[in-house]
């Protein structure tokens, strides 16, 4: 862990998260409301923290990101990063030239199984992929329509920026780019069930994400040459389930491995440990970012 610091700029939920995860008295907390140590991070003594969660909406971002890189300050900046093109590669540039760390968090691909998942595609396990579909359900639909999330890229910007960060994790580049193939606003002023396909990839992937699943839902499946795989939940909502199934020639029931995880969220934790351990490519980073923020800005 770092000997400074942690700043935290946005104590809501995400920002109270991320605090109970760092040692006590080893964060300073600053938001207008929720009984925080500052109500402006200008106020804050520079040199008494080092890293910097930003974990406010998205429109009060790029302010405190400028104002973070110019004071020299590593930035967790929580997803997704809602910005153009320019100002991202503006980002980039000033962290680079000035060896600052920059991340943009999407915990889910900390989740074990996930992991588990891009460990089997690296080994090819399951052979060609031949199609994916992850779906992401919640049923915060109310909570959404009283919320800075019922805007203009809605679901996209808030489930759809995960689905998409966990295909680039899994499958990189080569996936392309997305379009609406359904799209629905049932509850909201925006919509809250969107459907997502890449016609042009190599590998079709279809992204699902609602915030009309009244029970939590998350499920990943991929179907291979050699056989499939299928996880079913996220930790939070477990137990969470991964299958990897081998393929049985020419056809019959498939030889079946489960694992079944019944854990409190480890997400935060490693995700966590991965930002503070300087244990990424801040080039892969920035590129993804850049091109979520490309489909998101696409999409909304």
């Amino acid at each position: 862990m770092e000997k400074l610091k942690t700043l935290i700029v946005g104590f809501g939920v995400q920002g109270k998260k991320r605090s109970k995860l760092l040692k006590k008295k080893m964060f300073i907390t600053v938001d207008k409301k929720n009984n925080a140590d500052f109500s402006d991070i200008k106020k804050v003594p520079v040199n008494d923290y080092n890293n910097v969660f930003i974990c406010t909406p998205d429109n009060q971002k790029e302010e405190i990101i400028k104002y973070c890189l110019k004071k020299n300050k590593n930035i967790l900046v929580e997803k997704p990063l809602n910005l153009n093109l320019k100002n991202i590669e503006a980002i980039e540039k000033k962290a680079k030239k000035n060896k600052i760390k920059f991340y943009t968090a999407y915990n889910h691909r900390f989740e074990p199984h996930i992991l588990e998942i891009k460990k089997i595609l690296n080994e090819k396990k399951i052979g060609k992929v031949y199609y994916v579909k992850i779906f992401y359900g919640n049923g915060t639909a109310k909570l959404v329509n009283k919320s800075w999330r019922d805007k203009k890229y809605g679901i996209i910007s808030d489930l759809g920026s995960h689905l998409l960060d966990l295909s680039y994790f899994l499958f990189g580049e080569k996936i392309g780019s997305f379009a609406i193939s359904q799209k629905k606003s049932l509850e909201n002023n925006n919509y809250d069930f969107i459907s997502l396909i890449n016609k042009k990839s190599q590998i079709p992937i279809q992204l699902e994400m609602t915030y009309c699943m009244w029970k939590n839902s998350f499920s990943l499946d991929i179907l291979g040459s050699k056989g499939s795989i299928n996880m079913r939940n996220l930790c939070k909502w477990g137990p969470s389930e991964l299958s990897v199934g081998q393929r049985v020639f020419p056809s019959g029931i498939p030889i079946m491995n489960k694992k079944i995880l019944k854990i409190n969220d480890p997400t935060w934790r490693l995700e966590h440990n991965f930002f503070f351990n300087k244990k990424y490519n801040p080039k892969y980073f920035f590129k993804r970012d850049k091109w979520i923020s490309k489909q998101v800005k696409n999409l909304g």
